[in-house]
């Protein structure tokens, strides 16, 4: 697609959206950036468009600004449903995303990863694994670097590993991956999409443009991620970490596994005591990532040692500190039910939860056999708490905190030798924090605050 001279509008001033404008400048389009936000709110970003020479409106999005333009990018934050975007698709100004637009020209390879969860850590796993056989590698989308930084100096040697979010699939027209992989699809983002169904049609879009010469990575036990198989042309891999798939990677006694094609011998990849992760969820992570290292051609030896050296990435189950005998664990990442059951079964019992932040019209019910059988105890935090308390306070006892400091400061004071307290909210962070990275970092000062 030719960007010289064309009027396209940059919509949501977040990393990407910064990251598309000036990319979209570099190719000599006429460049306009529109934030709900004041300019106040971006005093950040503001200056380094202003001097790339790209129009900002800031502070809301003008009816006008939207018609007069060949093309609009959409950042993931922003639905299409905003009134603007709706009116603009009625008049016909095609609409794409940030990850749309870098694919047009990115080169080499790209393995695409999407879930509810476990695709950050899944993300970050293959990338370890490929650099660690030399593979020329880059990591970003939902993650990292915004898709359009990927470009330049990509050549055709050049692995892209993504993470892809929902919204950000929303978007893409062309977008095709080599690897594509789905590892579980359970309820988020309902506030957006509406219904589960629009959900999990937004993470099937995955595998819409990819043919037979790609493969899609799929989870054997997760219903609705294997609906996806009728809806590609991919050929699928499996993974699961209780029974062995026709093809793709299966835990099975004390090790896992890999079949390279239908009726074809299991090869021992690794023992399962080497998987340096805590959880079955990462389990599964390490199995997803295993098949697709293989499609990409690595060593079973390579992979077995860069699996073995990987450590946890920030804000998925990080070991913060042991104080006085208790343990911080902070999974600020967890930021749907699903995510924090996947943390509660990850510790036997002594858990001390903090639960809570922006609601996205969750059911919280579903937590209440794991409070009930491994916690000790539950203090709630930000907007989501009243609701929370609603849907199962009376068979739960919870503490309201209201503030995360305040909740790190009532399960300390209590805990004791032997438990564990762990922030796992299910719920986003933006009521009190400006990311769940800003919410984990957050806690782990707090903690580092506490006294030996």
């Amino acid at each position: 697609m030719e960007f010289k001279g064309k009027r396209v509008l940059v919509v949501g001033l977040g990393k990407s959206g910064v990251s598309a404008a000036l990319y979209l400048r570099k190719l000599g389009a006429r460049v306009t950036v529109s934030d709900s936000r004041p300019s106040e709110a971006l005093a950040k970003e503001i200056p380094a468009l202003l001097d790339a020479g790209v129009m900002v409106e800031s502070g809301g999005h003008g009816v006008l600004t939207f018609r007069r333009q060949d093309l609009i990018v959409l950042s993931p934050g922003v639905p299409l449903s905003t009134p603007e975007v709706q009116q603009s698709q009625r008049f016909g100004v095609p609409i794409i995303g940030e990850v749309e637009l870098a694919s047009l020209a990115l080169q080499g390879r790209i393995i695409a990863i999407t879930g509810s969860n476990g695709k950050t850590t899944t993300t970050s796993l293959v990338g370890h694994i490929l650099l660690h056989a030399d593979y020329e590698t880059r990591i970003g989308g939902n993650i990292g670097l915004p898709v359009v930084e990927m470009v330049e100096g990509s050549t055709e040697k050049t692995w892209s590993v993504l993470e892809v979010s929902s919204f950000q699939l929303e978007t893409i027209e062309t977008f095709r991956p080599h690897i594509a992989a789905v590892l579980n699809i359970t309820p988020d983002h309902l506030d957006r999409h509406g219904s589960f169904e629009n959900y999990a049609a937004a993470k099937a879009r995955i595998t819409e443009n990819q043919t037979p010469d790609d493969f899609l990575v799929l989870n054997a036990e997760d219903k609705p991620t294997q609906m996806v198989a009728a809806k590609t042309k991919a050929q699928i891999f499996w993974f699961s970490g209780v029974r062995r798939v026709k093809q793709g990677a299966f835990a099975h006694n004390d090790g896992i596994y890999f079949i390279a094609k239908e009726g074809g011998t299991p090869e021992p990849i690794m023992p399962l005591a080497e998987i340096p992760l805590r959880g079955a969820h990462n389990v599964e992570n390490v199995l997803a990532a295993i098949v697709m290292a293989k499609l990409a051609g690595i060593s079973t030896d390579e992979i077995r040692e860069a699996v073995a050296s990987f450590t946890a990435v920030d804000h998925r189950l990080q070991f913060v500190a042991k104080k006085r005998g208790v343990e911080y664990y902070n999974d600020s990442k967890a930021t749907n039910v699903d995510a924090t059951i996947k943390a509660l079964e990850s510790f036997p019992s002594g858990i001390r939860l903090i639960l809570g932040g922006k609601d996205k019209a969750s059911d919280y019910t579903q937590l209440l056999p794991l409070l009930k059988e491994r916690t000790v105890a539950v203090y709630t935090i930000g907007a989501a708490a009243d609701i929370i308390a609603k849907q199962i306070g009376d068979q739960v006892k919870l503490t309201p905190a209201g503030t995360l400091a305040e909740a790190v400061r009532l399960a300390s004071e209590s805990a004791q030798p032997g438990e564990t307290v762990l922030l796992a909210p299910a719920c986003a962070s933006f009521d009190q924090f400006t990311s769940y990275e800003h919410r984990g970092r957050v806690f782990v000062e707090l903690v580092k605050t506490l006294p030996e």
